[in-house]
């Protein structure tokens, strides 16, 4: 019977290897995917008589070993598709509150803003608290934006980069030039500020702020109000020098008071700043045309979330109706050393096993993750002319064993023949 055992082990082999080969095939198209290889492994050889001489007992049901090697990317333009290229796993929590593995990157939302997997596996990550997002500490479900307007953020400081014509003459239009700079107050309103300068004297300019009477309490319809006025004063190089550059801190500001407007929103105090964050001036006077190059302002319109889309490097990225952007969340990844130790639990999904070793969770490109790429997804790793390769082996291995049986049957009838 022996010699029967060898052979039925090569058959259950090599029907176990068509098993991983046909799984392959059948998850050819499966986001994500990993192709397994059968990893065969013989049976320890009997040992016939005192003469040492070996023979095997046939061969042991092979191993199904997972290749993590990368998918090719492939661009699908989604929303919500990712795909890492390198090192990583997206994190996953099922229903039960299990924490999963995948690389399978078509991501969804739900109606409650959840970015969940196509099996509903909620994406883990992390997301904004307070506009501030911070991609350390413990990752928790991730949820995006899906209404609601944001609250308004009043100006606080404005600036204004300009040259005042050095050749403009006093009492002449060459002394004169006006500019206008926007404003937000604490309802969301704009309102624009005119700043107008007036040539004084050599290197002496005087200016001043002024609103829309109609716009604030206590004005006149068609009478601009004036919110702030002073005096600047240019050396010969045509430097502003007073006020004085910072520090100390104080310095380099013009305060401006704006009353309450008439559309209920309360007064603004915002300051002119004149100086960069490098301590340079805003304000020129050169020998060229008056004329302001840029203007700046720190408020925030109330806004409303018109599309929310992911971003390389895993960042979610929502756009408001005031065109300006915002990262809401980062999806985390997690580095595992052994990944051929996980177990495969379905939906693209891997469950660690008590080999996996400690995941180190963080985002991409950071720690020997992989980046995450955007309006992608990978493709599986199946190559199928190395399955159909594989396949005919294992076919002809099947075959092979299968006649080994034939030929063990006719030798067993003739043995039997010869004793009749």
């Amino acid at each position: 019977m022996a010699n029967f055992s060898t052979p039925l082990s090569g058959l259950q082999a090599q029907s176990a290897a068509i098993d991983i080969v046909g799984n392959n095939l059948a998850n050819l198209n499966t986001t994500g995917f990993k192709a397994s290889s059968a990893s065969f492994r013989d049976l320890i050889s009997a040992s016939l008589g005192a003469s040492g001489t070996q023979v095997g007992q046939g061969v042991q049901t092979p191993l199904s070993v997972r290749k993590f090697q990368q998918g090719s990317i492939q661009q699908t333009g989604g929303a919500f598709d990712a795909a890492i290229g390198g090192q990583g796993f997206f994190v996953v929590l099922d229903s039960q509150g299990k924490q999963l593995y995948t690389r399978a990157g078509d991501f969804k939302v739900d109606a409650a803003g959840n970015l969940l997997t196509q099996s509903g596996d909620r994406v883990q990550g992390w997301t904004s608290s307070g506009g501030v997002l911070s991609a350390t500490g413990a990752i928790g479900n991730i949820v995006v934006p899906s209404g609601g307007t944001s609250k308004p953020v009043p100006t606080s400081i404005f600036s204004a980069d300009l040259n005042l014509n050095a050749e403009g003459a006093v009492g002449q239009p060459s002394g004169t030039f006006s500019t206008a700079v926007e404003v937000v107050d604490s309802l969301g309103a704009k309102h624009v500020l005119t700043l107008t300068f007036t040539k004084t004297a050599s290197n002496a300019w005087d200016y001043k702020i002024t609103i829309p009477g109609q716009e604030v309490t206590g004005g006149a319809a068609g009478t601009p109000s004036s919110v702030a006025s002073g005096s600047l004063t240019f050396d010969a190089q045509g430097n502003l020098t007073a006020p004085a550059p910072p520090p100390p801190a104080t310095n380099g500001v013009v305060a401006v008071t704006i009353p309450a407007f008439t559309n209920g929103a309360a007064a603004l105090s915002p300051k002119w700043s004149l100086f960069d964050t490098s301590f340079k001036p805003r304000l020129t006077q050169y020998s060229q045309p008056s004329a302001a190059s840029a203007t700046a302002q720190d408020g925030l319109v109330a806004a409303a979330p018109v599309q929310i889309s992911l971003g390389d490097g895993g960042q979610i990225v929502a756009q408001y109706s005031d065109e300006r952007q915002k990262v809401v969340a980062q999806i985390a990844l997690a580095s595992i050393r052994n990944p051929d130790s996980l177990i495969s639990v379905g939906g693209n999904n891997f469950l660690a096993s008590a080999l996996t070793s400690e995941p180190t969770i963080g985002a991409a490109n950071a720690g020997g993750l992989g980046q995450i790429l955007s309006g992608s997804l990978e493709a599986s790793t199946v190559d199928i002319a190395k399955e159909f390769t594989n396949l005919i082996v294992y076919q002809r291995g099947y075959q092979a064993n299968s006649k080994v049986i034939t030929t063990l049957d006719e030798l067993t009838q003739e043995t039997i023949n010869i004793k009749r």
